[in-house]
């Protein structure tokens, strides 16, 4: 099961990016963490913006609302959400 915590001013949780797939799509769960592949190439930062775009875009809010916290440089990264709460985001993301 996907964890997703609340913290003040929205909630974070893990993902595990898939560069260079064939769709932007959230593929499943492995381990605690939701798998996201993402048709950008894992260069100059391109598949963190269309990691940010894409999860901005499934939860209805800015970009600016959606930042990478950790993992900039990995497959495996946390993501802090702004505005939505836990128990929001998990509805959203995993229909």
């Amino acid at each position: 099961m996907t964890k997703i915590q609340d913290v003040p001013g929205g909630c974070t949780f893990g993902i595990k990016v898939h560069p260079r797939a064939r769709k932007d799509a959230i593929t499943g769960e492995v381990g605690d963490s939701i798998k996201l592949s993402l048709t950008a190439p894992p260069i100059d930062g391109k598949a963190n913006q269309s990691c940010i775009r894409f999860l901005a875009k499934i939860l209805e809010l800015p970009r600016a609302s959606v930042t990478i916290a950790a993992g900039q440089n990995s497959r495996n990264k946390i993501i802090c959400v702004s505005g939505r709460n836990a128990e929001e985001v998990r509805a959203r993301l995993l229909k």
